[in-house]
Formats: structure tokens, C-alpha cells, sequence
């Protein structure tokens, strides 16, 4: 049995859980959106059914998908992907979304959702299973406390938008190549050669 069909065990009565297949973009892409409108960051939100089958459900997918279907109606999902931890020595997994329509809430389907996962992660013997929470959200809150998952809060969570990617980015290629072209570098193949010494180069 393949971790995709594990999901599927263990649901409420009246649940299916089921791998996201092909034909799920646009019904991913309204769950993200409903999910960034709850959130309060639709601003934030640029989810397309063309990047849900080029990420999700392609042959070169970097997450996977599961969807929760109640009496036959699309009613939530969650999205996770692999991690690594160099600390446990052992490859992860880490919950993105997990996401309940209103109507379907106070029935079980997220905690069934987050055991789908867990039995995946459980499967690949990973090292962890982590996640975020926004702090008002106390019933979400409150069924990971109940499913044992404990807050870090000595871990601040820090993040990068694209631009501020490019900038230092570009910042340190144009470091590099002031550094090669005074070393004599006679290509970019050739790598910077400062070691370090002026800062650009250390980690």
C-alpha cells in the first residue's frame, strides 16, 4: 500500500480522503483562495490553477496534496512537502495548509486531515512533522495541542519575499564578479577566489 492510499484509513464515517488528482487545480486554487480570504491575506494570495498543476499535481510536483470529501462534496485539504532536518539526521515533512470549508467544520476533518499526513510521515520514517499556526486561530490551535504538537517558541519564523531574493541576490553575484575580475578570473565558471577574506564570501 502506497503512503497516498494510507490516507485514506482511519477517516470519520461519511469522509473520503484522496490524493489530489489532475483534474483538482481548480478546486485547489478555491481552496487556497477561501483559505487566504479566512487568514485575512488574500492580498497575499496569487495561487492559479496553472501553478497547482505545474507544483502540486505535475510530474515534476515539490508538494503533494490530499482532499477531503464529504457525502461526495469537496469540503477541505491539506498541502505538504519533504523537508530535512540536519539535527535529526532524518528527512521531515512540513504541513503547509490544512484547510476545513465552514460547513464542514466541528466534524472531525481536520484532525483526519493532519492524521492523513502524519500517517505519510510516519510511513518515511521522518524525523519531524512541522507546521505553522497563526496565534488567533485558537480552535486550530487547539486541536494540535491535542494531537501532541507542541508550539516553538523560541524559533522566530523569518521569511523572504522575491524581492528582497533578488536584491541580495544580485548584491552578491555582482560582489563575486568584483572579486574575480581582481583576481584575474578569466571566467565566471572559475568561482570567486576572495575566500572570504572581505566578508562577501562568508557564511
Amino acid at each position: 500500500m502506497s503512503d497516498h492510499e494510507k490516507c485514506c484509513q482511519h477517516a470519520p464515517a461519511g469522509l473520503v480522503l484522496r490524493v489530489a488528482a489532475s483534474t483538482d487545480a481548480e478546486l485547489l486554487s478555491e481552496f487556497v483562495r477561501e483559505l487566504a480570504e479566512f487568514e485575512g491575506l488574500s492580498h497575499e494570495c496569487a495561487i492559479s490553477p496553472a501553478a497547482v498543476t505545474e507544483h502540486l499535481l505535475g510530474p515534476r510536483r515539490c508538494a503533494g496534496a490530499i482532499i477531503a470529501e464529504l457525502d461526495g462534496k469537496p469540503a477541505g485539504f491539506a498541502v505538504y512537502y519533504r523537508t530535512f532536518s540536519t539535527f535529526a539526521a532524518k528527512p521531515g515533512i512540513f504541513l503547509e495548509d490544512l484547510y476545513v470549508r465552514p460547513d464542514f467544520r466541528n466534524r472531525g476533518l481536520g484532525r483526519a486531515l493532519l492524521s492523513a499526513v502524519a500517517e505519510i510521515a510516519h510511513a518515511r520514517s521522518s524525523g519531524r512533522l512541522e507546521w505553522t499556526a497563526l496565534k488567533w486561530n485558537k480552535k486550530a490551535l487547539a486541536l494540535y495541542d491535542s494531537v501532541g504538537a507542541k508550539p516553538m517558541e523560541e524559533w522566530t519564523l523569518l521569511r523572504m519575499a522575491p524581492e528582497a531574493i533578488r536584491q541580495l541576490a544580485t548584491a552578491g553575484a555582482a560582489q563575486h564578479a568584483e572579486c574575480r575580475a581582481k583576481n584575474g578570473a578569466a571566467a565566471p565558471h572559475e568561482g570567486c577566489r576572495c575566500g572570504g577574506s572581505d566578508g562577501h564570501c562568508k557564511s
